[in-house]
């Protein structure tokens, strides 16, 4: 599982033409699922991503969390996190989740996420989606399951 998670003071998913969640001041998160992941490995992940402590204290050191700041989550699902580009210039997505799985693994992940931050806002799976963002910092920071 990977989530690259963006610190933003806004962000939004458009999708056709319509403006389907937007946030203010938290994380845009993509997030990619492989065939292989679990509910209690996505459980891991969404705790890690909600008490990582990037955003500023009073003295402008990253010590507080997303709860700290009433901080925001807008959940995106992207297979495309899995791309293997390592033979031709041709990106395989063999190692992404089939969507039988991914998406109600998507589902699971934003309602674990809502334990933690009481506004949490979402794409639709599999669809064409625009999203927009304001990254504050820039702060991106990658969250790969296999470092946990």
């Amino acid at each position: 599982m990977r989530f690259v998670i963006q610190r933003v003071t806004s962000a939004s998913v458009t999708i056709d033409g319509s403006v389907h969640g937007s946030i203010k001041d938290g994380f845009l998160v993509l997030i990619g699922v492989a065939q292989t992941d679990t509910e209690e490995l996505a459980d891991k992940m969404v705790k890690k991503m909600c008490g990582l402590r990037i955003f500023a204290d009073e003295a402008g050191k990253t010590n507080l969390s997303l709860a700290d700041v009433g901080g925001q989550l807008l959940l995106i699902s992207q297979f495309t996190l899995y791309a293997d580009c390592r033979k031709g210039n041709r990106p395989s997505f063999t190692d992404a989740g089939k969507p039988d799985m991914a998406s109600p693994m998507y589902e699971h992940i934003i309602e674990e996420a809502k334990k933690y931050v009481p506004v949490v806002e979402r794409g639709v799976f599999g669809a064409d989606m625009k999203v927009e963002l304001v990254n504050d910092g820039p702060f991106t920071i990658v969250l790969d399951s296999r470092d946990l």
